[in-house]
């Protein structure tokens, strides 16, 4: 596959329709969902292995929620990151707990 060939299926997979997703409408409210894309490439001749390569990621960021002609966005919860500040404040408080004991 040429690098032309190759940036021309990038192009398809990340774009402003990996950003915007298909605004959905839902009890007046208009709704579109918004995503944060990464991208990255790669390269090489040909021989000894030749080359290319490719790496990504889009994750949902919120949605933007237009009612009346007013604009709000609304931010996804990242649950994950949520739970794992749960763990690490946590493990902060039991590490305390336990230092005080040994140190009385």
């Amino acid at each position: 596959m040429t690098p032309e060939e190759i940036l021309e299926k990038v192009g398809d997979q990340v774009g402003v329709r990996r950003v915007f997703g298909s605004p959905v409408e839902h009890d007046g409210v208009l709704v579109v969902p918004v995503a944060v894309a990464i991208g990255g490439g790669g390269g090489g001749t040909d021989g000894d292995g030749g080359g290319s390569g490719f790496g990504g990621m889009v994750r949902g960021i919120g949605v933007y929620a237009i009612r009346d002609g007013r604009v709000r966005f609304v931010p996804a919860v990242d649950t994950t990151a949520l739970a794992a500040l749960g763990v690490l404040l946590a493990g902060l408080v039991l590490r305390t707990g336990a230092r005080r004991r040994v140190g009385h």
